[in-house]
């Protein structure tokens, strides 16, 4: 268990994931969780979710009593953040942003500070089942990326790497579950067209989904040997995935994550 106190500025639905994978993981009791939002509903549903938390009056307040500082605002908020704590979070503070976009050095700049590190997480982590990526800034050490990782994995995977690559984990994991729903919701209306009803094809949409994910997670193999291992010589399968290749999903797909990461690059210039 951590005997830091872990503050979130901004105690939105991403910021409550994080703070449920905190405390089921053990890593820290509700009490050692202080956190501020302006928008008194989040405040009121984040200490409902989070038994024992401390809802702080300010974000400056969050800055002074925690040692684990989250920034958990949108991008656009960021500013009116740097207003209010700039200079406040000492470096015997960890400051960890997981907005979209906030460049390290706009984060150092704007907090007057150096250790800090930013993090791209993805909303999968409100079941558990996060898939997110972190870079560490100019004063964070080893030991903070070791700490952020511990954090993050309590709420799925998480993944160290160089603050350029933070663009294309946003394109891929971060937007990357809005795509997997539309991909669910196609299957669905395919069943619901050959007959199926609605709530079985919903299911079995997901449930295949999810259990293809775990064997690529699992199995070790390439997702193309376990795709081999489902289409059979002129099977089923063999001519579903015909159809894919000839209406372009696997391009489109490409396409989807170049065109998200192109926008994470264009909101970290802004």
């Amino acid at each position: 268990m951590l005997t830091q106190t872990i503050g979130f500025i901004g105690a939105g639905q991403m910021a409550r994931a994080l703070a449920q994978g905190f405390v089921a993981a053990g890593l820290v009791p509700g009490r050692q969780i202080v956190h501020c939002d302006p928008v008194e509903s989040a405040g009121h549903e984040f200490a409902q979710k989070i038994s024992g938390c401390v809802q702080a009056a300010s974000n400056a307040d969050v800055v002074q009593a925690a040692n684990i500082v989250f920034l958990a605002v949108k991008p656009q908020n960021m500013p009116a953040v740097f207003a209010e704590v700039g200079g406040k979070a000492g470096p015997e503070k960890l400051v960890v942003s997981i907005a979209a976009g906030v460049t390290l050095a706009r984060l150092c700049e704007g907090l007057k500070a150096d250790r800090v590190v930013r993090v791209m997480p993805n909303t999968p982590a409100l079941v558990g089942r996060g898939a997110s990526a972190y870079a560490l800034g100019p004063a964070a050490t080893a030991a903070d990326g070791q700490l952020v990782g511990q954090l993050m994995g309590s709420v799925g995977q998480a993944f160290q790497v160089d603050e350029k690559l933070l663009d294309a984990v946003t394109g891929l994991s971060g937007s990357g579950p809005a795509y997997v729903y539309v991909m669910i919701e196609a299957l669905a209306d395919g069943g619901v067209r050959m007959g199926l009803p609605r709530d079985i094809a919903m299911a079995l949409a997901a449930q295949t989904v999810r259990g293809a994910a775990e064997m690529v997670l699992t199995s070790g193999e390439h997702p193309a040997a376990l795709k081999d291992k489902v289409a059979s010589p002129g099977g089923t399968t063999i001519a579903g995935l015909a159809a894919l290749e000839d209406r372009g999903l696997r391009a489109a797909l490409i396409a989807a994550v170049e065109a998200a990461t192109r926008r994470s690059q264009e909101l970290g210039k802004g």
